[in-house]
């Protein structure tokens, strides 16, 4: 019975595999993981230089004490300094994906879309032009072929005698 079981779950663990959602999860997490190398080190080495330029890189020495003394392992002391750099750290990295990485690409993506509407709407420009001069020449025609007929008044196309 075990044996009839087995060969149904490989066959639903390969095709779960092989789904694309899968493979794209996959190669989503690997760029993922060297684009945050990219945003660390723009972050370590442009960032917070400027920001130490105008206070200090590490605020993991700023706390307060509830007690009256801090001192040893008396008192309960709050590490606000650690919160607000990890604060920090999270807005500038933030920024700087929007800045680099976000806001480029969309414009790009506007760019292209404007570019692919563009050249439909000049498709349908020409397709409706090429109308017009298709309508404009079976006017011409219809008039032709009346006004050889001897103002016998037009008739519709593909009625009527043909030309000699």
């Amino acid at each position: 019975m075990s044996e009839k079981k087995d060969p149904s779950v490989w066959q639903g663990f390969k095709a779960f595999l092989m789904r694309g959602n899968v493979v794209d999860l996959a190669v989503a997490v690997v760029i993922g993981a060297a684009f945050t190398n990219i945003v660390n080190a723009v972050v370590k080495g442009l960032i917070n230089p400027l920001v130490g330029a105008i206070g200090t890189q590490n605020l993991d020495s700023y706390s307060s004490c509830l007690s009256d003394s801090c001192s040893g392992d008396k008192g309960i002391q709050l590490m606000w300094g650690s919160v607000l750099g990890a604060a920090l750290s999270f807005v500038i990295t933030a920024a700087v994906v929007y800045f680099l990485m976000v806001l480029p690409m969309s414009k790009y993506l506007a760019r292209q879309a404007a570019r692919e509407k563009a050249k439909e709407g000049a498709h349908e420009v020409i397709e409706l032009t090429e109308l017009e001069v298709l309508k404009e020449i079976r006017d011409a025609l219809v008039a032709q072929r009346g006004s050889t007929q001897g103002g016998s008044g037009q008739s519709a196309p593909g009625q009527g005698e043909p030309q000699q």
